[in-house]
């Protein structure tokens, strides 16, 4: 059952929201050569906890970090560790953040030193997917329009699309219906309604789509070991418009690429 939000409920959202970028914004300033994972988890949790909020992959089904630290061949799920981050690598930072009573979710993957040209495509082409998804993500659209454009962008440009993860609703629950993939056929999936509050987010391969889950139970890498990008924005939708809830300002005042 899809959740509707009232104005009120997306304005509590929308405060979730900017603890949570401003959380990623601290972390972006420590995102660099020689730091471990850890330490970015640490960081963050630190941070929402002294703004009135609560990590919300914390504890969520026995999740053990405030971040999901995804680095390279890594989709999704990746858990911070003793882990040092190298020149070359990508990192995939995912987080989410429940204040009086709502969640909101957003993630970013940063190049770390030099990293070569293709996987900075990969990058460049999995974040324009994003805003070109969330363009399509109007009232009285559907998902499959969303998953489709980001579809079709990707593809073209010969990347693939992780099928078995998916963005979702979000609200009082971390994850709610409906699901959002990021692919699909135009006009199929649920009607996008006023009150809809999704988590946006394209997992974007390098190399096949692909992907295998590590003995951990939760980090998931692509089959190949080539590398995978992600980028996440939690958007709410409106008659007349959709707002972007989340914001990557603070990221991006904080780290350049």
């Amino acid at each position: 059952m899809i959740h509707y939000k009232t104005s009120e409920e997306v304005h509590i959202i929308k405060e979730s929201a900017d603890i949570l970028g401003r959380a990623h914004g601290e972390v972006a300033k420590y995102v660099k050569e020689g730091v471990k994972t850890s330490f970015l988890d640490k960081i963050a949790e630190e941070f929402i906890r002294d703004h009135q909020g609560v990590p919300s992959f914390k504890g969520y089904n026995g999740f053990p970090a405030s971040l999901c630290i995804s680095v390279n061949e890594v989709v999704v799920h990746g858990f911070p560790s003793d882990y040092e981050l190298k020149d070359g690598d990508i990192i995939s930072v995912d987080c989410g953040v429940f204040h009086q009573g709502f969640h909101s979710d957003s993630a970013y993957t940063y190049p770390i030193g030099e990293v070569s040209p293709s996987i900075l495509a990969l990058l460049k082409a999995t974040r324009d997917s994003l805003y070109l998804g969330i363009e399509k993500a109007v009232f009285g659209d559907r998902i499959g329009d969303v998953g489709n454009t980001i579809q079709r962008f990707v593809e073209a440009k010969g990347y693939t699309v992780v099928r078995e993860l998916v963005g979702h609703g979000i609200g009082r629950n971390l994850h709610e219906s409906p699901e959002v993939p990021n692919y699909g056929k135009k006009g199929s999936g649920p009607l996008l309604k006023a009150g809809m509050v999704i988590a946006i987010e394209p997992m974007v391969n390098l190399g096949t789509r692909n992907i295998v889950q590590e003995r951990d139970g939760w980090t998931i890498r692509t089959a190949d070991r080539k590398p995978s990008a992600h980028y996440e924005h939690t958007v709410a939708i409106f008659e007349d418009k959709t707002e972007v809830l989340t914001t990557h300002k603070y990221i991006e005042e904080n780290f350049k690429f």
